[in-house]
């Protein structure tokens, strides 16, 4: 696209034509890199596209993606009568005050036209209370942005912002009638809950991330059915003790639900998550249900009447109810918990944390982010199937530790005990 516009105005009016026909046109993308690391095109293009370029093609163009900084530069310089769609990055607190507002430049954009907004969240002021954030990012956008059908705040991979938190607040504090679906970072669970209350009675899609489950009330108002969502997807970061009392019945409500992603950590469990399980307690409630796609990981106590099972003994329980493309892993070498990994194949999440060397030998295309431990050191060969199976590798981090340091290091009696015995016992759920 940017060679193709960089022909215009040399004297060819075919070129010319060409370069402000709407299928070139319909999206205009001011970002050059990919999103978890993005960095503002050269002055000069940004200048050429605002003063020769937009002008020319503003009745074309539906869809604008650039950075906060190139807001007023990008939206000052034409009208845009047919943009819906606007997806900004590096968004925070200050931009969301200034600009999403009555008084804002390019309200008549905001509030009349915008009907698919996208801001990508990159706030690193750890001292906002998740209160104030609340109410001075995600409500204000919601409230602002009057026409919206399609709404996603989510942070960047670097940002550190608060999720939403939604007690305390009216019931009609998210409240919309055409908002058809929703992608946001909540502070926890109950959040979750309140947004499908019925304060978004005609929610299609709902996709939610959080970091973990923390205090949750047992007092939620609304726990009818749900027979309007198509699309659910659930990200939690840890979840602890409330997977069989909260995020079981939860998905039980969804039954007409057609496509489910479930990217979970459960810890303090008495069974793994298997394939038996979701099919008895949650799949077979879904007569819909076409698409699942799934990360869960499962960390579980030892005790003496726990078997132990195999990856195959994991693989089997899917492939009986009819999925065959599931990779597992389980992992025994801790002397006190034992850790299950089930994915969908192919791995559609950007994240794989904290497995051992065991595996499956297959091709991660979106994993970005990779944590690795084990009790025995790491050999040459394992960090070639690293290189080979993460292609789009950004990060790693491993933890190893060596059973016996005896022998090698001088440690005090005291410590002894501490690094000779496994680091899953003492950080289970990393």
């Amino acid at each position: 696209m940017f060679v193709l516009y960089s022909l215009i105005d040399i004297g060819i009016e075919r070129l010319d034509l060409l370069a402000q026909d709407i299928t070139f046109t319909n999206t205009l993308n001011f970002l050059s890199s990919e999103a978890d690391s993005i960095c503002s095109l050269n002055d000069s293009i940004v200048d050429r596209f605002c003063s020769d370029i937009l002008p020319r093609i503003q009745c074309n163009v539906q869809c604008l993606i650039f950075e906060s900084i190139l807001m007023e530069r990008i939206l000052l310089v034409t009208n845009y009568p047919n943009l819906t769609k606007l997806k900004i990055f590096n968004v925070n607190q200050d931009i969301v005050l200034r600009y999403f507002t009555n008084e804002s430049p390019f309200r008549h954009i905001f509030k009349q036209q915008i009907t698919n907004l996208t801001v990508i969240n990159n706030d690193t002021d750890v001292h906002i209370s998740t209160v104030d954030y609340t109410k001075d990012v995600y409500v204000h956008i919601f409230n602002f942005f009057t026409n919206l059908k399609h709404l996603s705040i989510a942070k960047s991979s670097s940002g550190m912002c608060q999720g939403l938190l939604l007690r305390d607040l009216s019931s009609t504090t998210f409240s919309s009638s055409i908002l058809i679906k929703l992608c946001i970072n909540v502070h926890g669970i109950d959040d979750c809950l309140s947004l499908l209350d019925g304060r978004l009675e005609n929610l299609l899609t709902l996709i939610v991330f959080m970091d973990s489950v923390k205090n949750h009330s047992s007092t939620m108002q609304n726990l009818n059915d749900l027979p309007n969502l198509k699309c659910f997807s659930l990200r939690i970061g840890s979840l602890n003790y409330v997977y069989d009392t909260l995020i079981v019945p939860l998905l039980r409500r969804m039954r007409n639900l057609e496509e489910l992603t479930l990217d979970l950590r459960i810890s303090n469990q008495t069974r793994f998550v298997d394939g038996t399980q979701l099919h008895n307690e949650i799949l077979i409630h879904m007569a819909q249900l076409h698409k699942f796609i799934f990360y869960i990981k499962t960390i579980i106590q030892k005790n003496n009447s726990l078997p132990r099972l195999s990856n195959d003994d994991i693989q089997r329980t899917f492939t009986n109810i009819g999925y065959e493309q599931v990779g597992c892993i389980v992992e025994n070498r801790s002397i006190l918990y034992v850790n299950c990994h089930v994915f969908s194949l192919p791995f559609a999440f950007d994240r794989l944390k904290l497995v051992g060397t065991n595996f499956p030998n297959i091709i991660y295309n979106n994993v970005t982010v990779l944590c690795v431990r084990d009790s025995i050191p790491f050999k040459h060969e394992f960090f070639v199937r690293i290189a080979r199976c993460f292609p789009l590798l950004k990060s790693i981090f491993i933890i190893n530790h060596e059973l016996d340091l005896k022998d090698q290091y001088e440690i005090e009696s005291d410590l002894n005990e501490l690094y000779t015995k496994d680091f899953y016992d003492y950080f289970p759920l990393l």
